[in-house]
């Protein structure tokens, strides 16, 4: 059980035109939230909208839900990090994942095997950089450094600017069991994506139990303030259709995993046979109602408070609220929680 539960918001990441929500983010400072947190996929970045955002606040923490580990070299995200904390004023939570082969593979390019010791490798060269303790080396075999080829010439080299903070909190977006189990072993918190506050513990309780005082567990939780229950699930079964169906192979979808524990293995499948066929209005309909709701808090304000005891029961820590850019519905919510 979470003692207090903290509040942020995700606004994720654009999908069509530049999508600016500083006036979101300014009036979640205004109300006391602990985050926002950005995200990327295969279009807009995560931590130019973050940066943008870091100009325009003072206090509100800035993190990423997720930086993917293949868009950049661990150095490179390093350096983004530091850059960040530091015009920022320590105020960076970096959260980073591994994604999936279809976007590793397709759109970076690189291999995406092995990727619990891909992260694992990333991260140690990332904490190297901000601590400034000795040069910078690896011996891979995913990042090696100094790279064991080309010219022959590279030396191990030290960050040229000393970090505001030699120790910036990482999180680490995960859905299975190793990974989330990664999380607990070696970083400050963990992102699930689409989790059902009351299946926590018996799905992950196992990979969570060497987390560390302290552990940060932040939940993107869909949240929409309405009358009308129906059309809110009918709204909260666009993005899981979309990630079950879409964001991975057919043979090979984390989301489709993840949902499967949950206990909706054939209902999964079905959505990603109907989205695949290009079928997508059908995709979304056959999501199950009682998935979407499990995992959102929608309806009436009566019934978000309600259904907000399931995540005061669990070990989230942060509810990173996504889908609510007007102020008077984050106050509500914020009242809710205090």
């Amino acid at each position: 059980m979470t003692a207090d539960l903290k509040l942020g918001i995700n606004v994720g990441y654009w999908q069509r035109d530049p999508d600016d929500q500083t006036e979101t983010v300014l009036a979640a400072e205004r109300l006391g939230y602990h985050a926002v947190f950005t995200a990327e996929a295969y279009g807009s970045d995560a931590f130019t909208p973050l940066t943008w955002y870091a100009a325009r606040t003072k206090r509100i923490r800035l993190g990423t839900a997720v930086a993917q580990l293949s868009a950049r070299t661990p150095v490179a995200t390093a350096m983004q990090a530091l850059t960040l904390d530091a015009l920022s004023g320590g105020r960076l939570i970096l959260g980073v994942g591994a994604s999936g082969p279809q976007v590793v593979e397709g759109w970076y390019g690189v291999p995406f095997p092995k990727p619990l010791a891909r992260t694992r490798e990333y991260i140690d060269i990332m904490r190297q950089v901000w601590r400034r303790e000795a040069p910078v080396t690896s011996a891979g075999p995913h990042y090696p450094l100094p790279y064991p080829g080309g010219t022959g010439l590279g030396k191990p080299l030290k960050s040229i600017v000393h970090p505001v903070r030699p120790e910036i909190p990482i999180y680490l977006g995960a859905e299975g069991p190793k990974n989330i189990a990664l999380a607990a072993e070696l970083t400050q918190g963990w992102l699930p994506l689409f989790v059902d506050p009351s299946k926590i513990e018996p799905l992950f309780g196992a990979s969570l139990a060497g987390r560390p005082p302290g552990f940060e567990i932040a939940a993107t939780v869909t949240t929409i303030v309405t009358d009308d229950l129906a059309a809110a699930l009918e709204f909260a079964k666009i993005p899981l259709a979309f990630y079950i169906g879409g964001m991975g192979a057919r043979d090979r979808n984390f989301h489709l995993d993840l949902i499967g524990r949950l206990g909706y293995a054939d209902q999964a499948a079905r959505v990603q046979e109907l989205f695949l066929d290009g079928r997508r209005d059908e995709a979304i309909k056959a999501v199950p109602d009682e998935l979407a709701d499990a995992i959102s808090l929608l309806g009436p304000i009566g019934r978000i408070k309600e259904r907000l005891q399931l995540w005061r029961d669990s070990p989230v820590t942060t509810l990173l609220i996504a889908g609510v850019r007007d102020e008077p519905t984050l106050r509500t919510l914020r009242d809710l929680v205090d």
